[in-house]
């Protein structure tokens, strides 16, 4: 399933590119935001059993909607003006990022090295931002690395609100894209009409964006959140940088330059070294503080 998440993950950034150049984007992510939420619903009333909305879900879900939207507004413009490996690249940072920002990764304590894997990616994104040679960022990398950063803000944000709170991954993802649909539906509104004019392909593009990329994969991370915690959600992206790279090259026909695709390698290591680095310190027992008590005498054991 997380495989399948990653490949789904890295598949959008093309999908996603190719649909703002026949909508504005606002109308892809109302739309994105709109079928999504039908289809949550949908699966909610099914569940006879489930169909109330606790108060957690209804809170934590509205504001967790807000934040999601951010990253989507930052993702869809940002693929809008870069090409779609850049994309998948660039948001990978979200692997490194994470757990910097979660409090409770490594017992708030992480290895100089993970910094330094850190360091890579950065120096990664710098080589993928420079295209054919060093100059000026263009706007879509640039929106890319905010969405980044944003993107690790949630997930943390995630893993914080739901710690010990009645929260299903469904209703909590049904509330988010309630939320997200309602935050889109003003703004999008004068190009609304444009709906009706799309081709099955256009169509079949934006439910693809919908059911695959925001229902199933949001409530993957919801659940691989609530199970373990907001820096081991991150390695869901584990391999989505390595898919968006072969979808938008195999599929969208990109190139890369030398320079690129050196950020490339550089980036898919720098992600991959981190992540094992916070795997493994996450996975090691805490120091004990305080020393063993000594028995008196056998006789008291």
């Amino acid at each position: 399933m997380l495989l399948l998440v990653a490949i789904v993950w890295g598949s959008s950034y093309l999908a996603a590119k190719t649909v703002t150049y026949v909508l504005p984007v606002l109308v892809v992510l109302f739309a994105r935001y709109a079928i999504s939420a039908i289809a949550c619903l949908a699966l909610v009333a099914a569940r006879r059993r489930t169909r109330r909305f606790t108060r957690d879900e209804l809170r934590v879900g509205s504001l967790l909607g807000v934040t999601q939207a951010a990253v989507l507004v930052l993702e869809t413009y940002g693929v809008a003006h870069t090409s779609a490996a850049n994309a998948g690249l660039i948001i990978s940072l979200t692997i490194v990022l994470t757990p910097l920002l979660d409090r409770t990764s490594a017992n708030g304590r992480l290895p100089l090295r993970f910094f330094a894997a850190t360091g890579v990616c950065l120096l990664a994104v710098t080589l993928l931002m420079s295209g054919n040679g060093f100059q000026a960022p263009r706007n879509g990398d640039l929106l890319m690395l905010a969405a980044a950063v944003v993107r690790a803000g949630h997930v943390a944000l995630v893993g914080r609100l739901t710690k010990g709170r009645l929260v299903r991954p469904l209703q909590l993802t049904t509330i988010q894209l309630l939320a997200g649909s309602a935050l889109f539906v003003v703004p999008a509104s004068s190009g609304l009409p444009k709906l009706t004019q799309l081709d099955a392909a256009v169509w079949g593009q934006l439910i693809y964006l919908a059911l695959f990329c925001s229902v199933f994969a949001f409530l993957a991370q919801t659940w691989a959140v609530q199970n373990s915690s907001a820096s081991r959600a991150s390695l869901l992206l584990g391999t989505e940088p390595v898919w968006a790279v072969a979808v938008g090259i195999g599929l969208g026909g990109e190139k890369f330059t030398a320079l690129a695709g050196l950020g490339a390698v550089l980036m898919v290591t720098g992600t991959y070294w981190g992540q094992s680095i916070e795997r493994a310190t996450n996975n090691a027992p805490p120091p004990c503080r305080t020393p063993p008590r000594t028995p008196t005498s056998p006789a008291r054991l």
